[in-house]
């Protein structure tokens, strides 16, 4: 992996108003979608939206670079780390601002993480452990976890969990390759992965046992990814129909006492993709209007 675009990544890993539940006798969940919108800024993708309202995410220059941004109530602050190009926030924590996630292309062209700290406003590189070539933090938790995923010297990919300085590698059993996306305040992460067939996988890592669960989404034709976790358990997901076209997903037991898979598209929109997910029963997204279409940044709520 020598560089990492979150738009190659909605397209190629996968890129109306239904709340379809998985069978009749599942209670029903409501989904509301609003295109995202952030004054003065091109084109916004907001990656997620934590507990106070606060948003982030990135937005598009007319050359079609990336610069991020964090955006609460009237408050904008744009940002990009100086040690790069294509500056791409993925999280902030649930229930405070002083931290955002993300990643950026270096000036080798490589894809390293980064953590920006709001108080000093100074970027810190989160490069993996020892021997990556490449990284990209993803999530962020109250306790400033860090999660994310690193490429080795064979160019595999792996998950991983940062506690203060020390990582633990994230790889389910079987995997070939590993994408760790969001960590909630238990340390559980919502992985991605690449079974022996090449197809994606999701799973949940459950940090207090050490385990790892899978989490498919019933129906997918062409595999499931895990993406972002919040502190109730709900999961968002991403999903790939028989022609490879991706919708959204989410595991949860909101209004019921299991926990359940709903499947659900942006209205009318030709593919849909779900990332970042708060405790307030809110997340964010993308989707791709129409084929070959533009994308478009939106935020959900559920109930």
């Amino acid at each position: 992996m020598k560089t990492y675009n979150p738009v190659l990544r909605v397209l190629l890993l996968c890129l109306a108003f239904t709340g379809i539940a998985n069978a009749a006798s599942t209670p029903e969940l409501a989904f509301k979608f609003k295109r995202a919108y952030v004054p003065g800024l091109r084109g916004a993708f907001p990656a997620t939206v934590n507990n106070n309202g606060v948003e982030v995410g990135w937005y598009l220059d007319k050359q079609g670079g990336y610069h991020g941004y964090m955006f609460g109530g009237a408050n904008l602050t744009l940002l990009d780390d100086p040690s790069g190009t294509n500056t791409t926030p993925q999280a902030i924590p649930f229930n405070n601002e002083n931290a955002v996630v993300g990643y950026y292309t270096n000036l080798s062209g490589n894809t390293v993480g980064f953590l920006y700290d709001t108080a000093t406003q100074q970027f810190t590189d989160i490069p993996g452990p020892e021997g990556a070539t490449a990284s990209a933090a993803e999530g962020i938790n109250d306790q400033g976890w860090i999660s994310g995923f690193y490429t080795d010297s064979s160019g595999v990919p792996h998950g991983f969990l940062l506690q203060g300085t020390s990582y633990t590698t994230l790889d389910p059993p079987h995997t070939i390759g590993t994408y760790a996306y969001g960590v909630n305040n238990n340390g559980d992460v919502a992985i991605t992965w690449l079974n022996r067939r090449g197809v994606y996988e999701g799973s949940l890592f459950n940090y207090s046992a050490n385990t790892y669960k899978t989490l498919n989404v019933p129906g997918a034709a062409n595999g499931s990814e895990a993406s972002y976790i919040n502190n109730e358990g709900d999961i968002t997901l991403w999903w790939f129909d028989s022609n490879f076209l991706l919708h959204g997903a989410l595991y949860t037991k909101y209004s019921s006492k299991h926990y359940t898979f709903y499947t659900f598209d942006y209205p009318n929109a030709y593919q849909t993709v779900a990332n970042g997910i708060n405790d307030n029963n809110v997340f964010a997204g993308w989707f791709e209007a129409q084929k070959d279409g533009p994308l478009f940044g939106y935020v959900a709520t559920f109930k």
